[in-house]
């Protein structure tokens, strides 16, 4: 399987300490050597750095470790394959634009026997289960809101999502990230931890390096950022696992919205029922600090 690692923040700030981490487990600290990529939102932009070599060896991946890039949503990915060959077209996270927003979409999972829906107005470029997801997704959002002029935000995107996520859980295991640059949706089947830091900022020690660093001279009193992650990244903070078909959306650096899914199951074999009650967690999101860029 592969390794998700997402950021949401209310300032802009650099993953160069996660991912010197997180990049370390394509090759080195395990065996997810099929790829990686990369993606930091800028405004109404985003950038994208994949690489179809190990994320360990990779001299992109040196790049993207040396050079702080600030941004307030990442989300990153470094791939073993289950499904498609090596190749840049199958590496994570995937992107399309739709109504002005340009949206990425990376996958820890393998979903069996499925394949693009009759109909579906985005065309997969490479040959993953997690590429035909993505256009499934898409397309079910373009279908929905098929008479806006603007992009919906993420009130009303949230239990839409969480919907379709439920649905492709059922062809196996569907831990995601997504997000539009505004808001990071986050879907679990099997593994997918949080983190949230706030002031004070700790001093914190990487799993897969042998490094720490203080994070309290870098982020400012009003700094908030959440992380998430296939496995926690550090040693010595209180990383929280989600719960198997558990929901969440992330804006400003916060959690904003949870849905639980009892009926979803890792690895189902059928598409679930989606009738059930549901339960909601709703929680205020801190509203944007004017000073930006600590690390």
């Amino acid at each position: 399987m592969c390794q998700l690692m997402g950021m949401s923040c209310n300032n802009q700030a650099a993953t160069t300490f996660s991912f010197t981490g997180f990049s370390a487990r394509g090759g080195l600290t395990s065996d997810h050597v099929d790829g990686w990529g990369i993606a930091f939102y800028d405004g109404k932009g985003c950038r994208v750095f994949q690489d179809d070599m190990p994320a360990s060896a990779s001299p992109l991946a040196d790049y993207v470790r040396e050079h702080p890039i600030k941004s307030k949503v990442v989300v990153a990915h470094v791939r073993k394959a289950t499904q498609g060959d090596v190749q840049s077209a199958n590496c994570h996270p995937f992107q399309r634009e739709w109504l002005g927003r340009t949206w990425v979409f990376a996958h820890n999972g393998d979903l069996r026997n499925f394949e693009v829906p009759v109909g579906c107005q985005d065309t997969p470029v490479g040959t993953t289960d997690s590429e035909r997801a993505f256009c499934t997704l898409m397309s079910r959002l373009r279908n929905h809101f098929k008479d806006r002029q603007e992009s919906p935000e993420w009130p009303e995107l949230a239990p839409i999502l969480a919907n379709i996520s439920a649905e492709l859980a059922g062809y196996g295991n569907f831990n995601m990230l997504l997000s539009d640059g505004h808001a990071v949706f986050a879907h679990c089947s099997t593994h997918l931890h949080q983190l949230t830091r706030c002031h004070p900022f700790p001093h914190a020690r990487l799993v897969d390096r042998e490094m720490s660093l203080d994070l309290g001279p870098l982020n400012a009193e009003g700094d908030v950022m959440t992380l998430l992650a296939t496995e926690p990244l550090t040693l010595n903070e209180p990383w929280q696992a989600l719960q198997t078909g558990e929901f969440r959306v992330y804006v400003d650096g916060r959690e904003a919205w949870r849905e639980v899914n009892p009926q979803t199951r890792a690895f189902a074999a059928a598409v679930p029922d989606l009738s059930y009650p549901r339960m909601r967690v709703s929680m205020a999101v801190e509203g944007m600090d004017p000073r930006s860029g600590r690390g």
